[in-house]
């Protein structure tokens, strides 16, 4: 069995400032966030030089590590652009880079020598003797890639001399440890240089001109074929496993991904991580983990390529799985009367049944009992993009989110 003396790190997705204090309330050890430029996901709001300065505040205050991501694959033309930006950083003195490119590997050991580096999943590292070169170069830690199996990771963390980290839950890119084309192809949007539009996701219908007659197997549904689309990546029920093979942190996927994903999936693995240390010999699954796994937007899950079961990588030809349940509101504070003060995401009813996702323990059920706006009217209902006051039976705490079952959201609608 694993040592115990360093717990395995939680590291979450941060894509934005909202999303960085929700990983952080939920119980994330690290998070990893990035600037408007130079990182694989340029589409998501990302941090300003201000936001990120901001961030290592509340980092430090709570003791959470922060990692910025500059990952994309740089052309000569960036080269001068890209030393600046990590010029800027040594204000915001992050816990560590991750980095795929060589290029800008050594631009930040000349420029930030101080700040370690992390390799990001990007680089491909499928091996111990590349996660060696990458650490005489003087990385401390490697992201093994996707493809490799659990005991591959073990022979890595054992013999690298680095950290391995390793993705625990979130979506996979259906191309060889991300390296995709279509995207580029598609909509002239590569995807290495952080601007994906998912084509993997799109809808296809399979068809040979010349070849009537000729049919090849493919699922489909009325709307088309997902003949790319991965399942979504979900170890929870493994975690023992992922401790013993001496991976140092669980990486959680989604800079893009709603706060109500977020929020759940790393409660979740906190909850599990927690439970594991306190007592190995008595761990396990506690339904409920699923439970709150199954209530996320979600492609199917699957253990990915960790067992070397080909049946654990196969398309998943429907889609998305849509839960039961809808996200209406996240607490933003307490309100002197005992009511909560919330942002509201999705219409409320007053009256309506709804749970309280909470960091630790169930979700808790409740109830909204009444209603006020920003002047102290009551209100029957709050629209989605207002901010309202709701007074239930227990009030939840700052950051917490409010949701409803589908079908109560079903009956609330007009």
């Amino acid at each position: 069995m694993a040592s115990t003396k360093t717990q395995v790190e939680l590291l979450a997705p941060a894509g934005t400032p909202e999303k960085l204090e929700i990983a952080v309330h939920y119980g994330a050890d690290a998070v990893y966030l990035a600037g408007r430029d130079f990182s694989l996901r340029n589409f998501s709001a990302n941090f300003s030089l201000a936001d990120m300065l901001a961030a290592r505040r509340l980092t430090r205050e709570r003791g959470v590590h922060m990692y910025v991501a500059v990952n994309i694959f740089s052309r000569d033309s960036e080269a001068l652009a890209i030393a600046d930006y990590l010029a800027s950083l040594a204000s915001v003195d992050p816990d560590a880079l991750i980095v795929a490119d060589p290029a800008i590997f050594m631009q930040a050991r000349r420029l930030l020598p101080h700040v370690p580096i992390h390799v990001s999943t990007q680089a491909n590292t499928t091996n111990t003797g590349t996660a060696q070169f990458w650490r005489d170069l003087g990385a401390t830690r490697v992201n093994g890639a996707r493809e490799l199996t659990l005991e591959e990771i073990r022979e890595m963390s054992a013999n690298s001399g680095l950290e391995v980290e390793a993705f625990v839950h979130g979506a996979m890119c259906i191309a060889y440890s991300g390296r995709c084309l279509l995207s580029g192809y598609m909509k002239k949007r590569e995807s290495n240089r952080g601007m994906c539009c998912q084509p993997c996701r799109f809808h296809y219908t399979l068809m040979e001109q010349t070849r009537p007659g000729q049919h090849f197997p493919i699922a489909e549904d009325p709307r088309g074929a997902y003949v790319f689309n991965s399942r979504d990546l979900c170890m929870i029920e493994h975690l023992p496993a992922l401790i013993d093979a001496g991976i140092c942190s669980f990486k959680i996927e989604g800079r893009m991904k709603s706060i109500h994903y977020l929020a759940g999936v790393v409660k979740v693995y906190r909850e599990a991580i927690d439970a594991w240390y306190r007592d190995p010999d008595a761990y396990r699954v506690q339904e409920r983990w699923l439970a709150e796994l199954s209530a996320i937007s979600h492609r199917g899950y699957c253990t990915g390529f960790y067992f070397g079961d080909p049946d654990q990588t196969a398309a998943n030809l429907d889609d998305v799985i849509h839960p039961g349940y809808r996200f209406v509101a996240k607490v933003i504070e307490n309100a002197p009367d005992g009511g909560v003060r919330v942002l509201v995401k999705n219409k409320i009813v007053s009256g309506e049944a709804v749970d309280i996702l909470c960091p630790g323990g169930p979700t808790r059920e409740d109830r909204i009992q009444r209603i006020t706006d920003d002047h102290g009217i009551t209100q029957s209902l709050a629209q989605p993009g207002s901010t309202a006051t709701l007074y239930l039976g227990l009030p939840p705490r700052r950051l917490d989110l409010i949701r409803r079952r589908e079908q109560e959201a079903a009956a609330g609608q007009p």
